[in-house]
């Protein structure tokens, strides 16, 4: 029986994508590595989820996307990171511009406003609203029907957290776009973590994939 938690990754070739990619506690994670280039040259069959991995060249992606849609159609789970444009190229991606803030955390009693609205997912018995929190470079507004995990809270907005569905997301999980999976995020964990700072993307990048390799054994197992 073929497994079904393989998981491959797209590399851009950059010096930080290169060391995070095989950091030794992540490497085991991905049975390929794919350069994004040649990505029309590979067969996704195998795999069952593929990460598109964040800061790549949004212009590859567009020429892939039908691929790469593909792929998520077959039932699949296609991950994507931030600052590669999705909005351009992925189904049901809507994105709101902000401004970044780089330096929140120097101000006292900074809260930078992420708030977990779906502390029911299996996500987070891996992973921590610390994790995921360092800085995120816009927004997405989900499709009708998706599921936001973590959202940005404004107090001008957002009367609790449980009203997490009227607001713009950090990270979210779509069902509903593509026959497959959607997991979307601004975060880019892998970019900061392959150039040595933000120790938050370090935990983040290894409870993701811890969970994502769970996640997709006791997914099967529920067929």
């Amino acid at each position: 029986m073929s497994r079904v938690d393989r998981i491959a990754i797209l590399d851009g070739g950059t010096y930080y994508h290169h060391f995070a990619i095989n950091t030794p506690e992540y490497r085991p994670y991905f049975d390929q590595i794919i350069y994004a280039p040649e990505l029309d040259e590979t067969d996704l069959n195998p795999f069952n989820a593929l990460i598109v991995i964040d800061r790549l060249n949004p212009d590859l992606l567009r020429k892939h996307a039908a691929q790469l849609i593909d792929f998520a159609n077959q039932g699949k789970t296609l991950v994507v990171f931030g600052e590669v444009e999705a909005h351009t190229w992925l189904p049901g991606a809507r994105w709101v511009q902000r401004p970044t803030n780089f330096w929140w955390w120097l101000e006292p009693g900074a809260d930078p406003g992420l708030r977990i609205v779906a502390p029911e997912h299996s996500l987070f018995r891996h992973l921590t609203l610390q994790d995921a929190t360092w800085h995120y470079h816009g927004l997405f507004q989900p499709p009708l029907g998706a599921s936001r995990l973590i959202v940005l809270h404004e107090e001008d907005l957002m009367d609790s957290p449980a009203d997490g569905d009227r607001y713009d997301a950090i990270l979210y999980e779509d069902r509903v776009s593509t026959g497959g999976r959607l997991l979307v995020t601004c975060l880019d964990p892998f970019y900061h973590h392959g150039s040595s700072f933000m120790p938050a993307t370090t935990r983040f990048i290894a409870k993701f994939l811890e969970w994502l390799q769970v996640d997709l054994a006791q997914g099967a197992d529920r067929e």
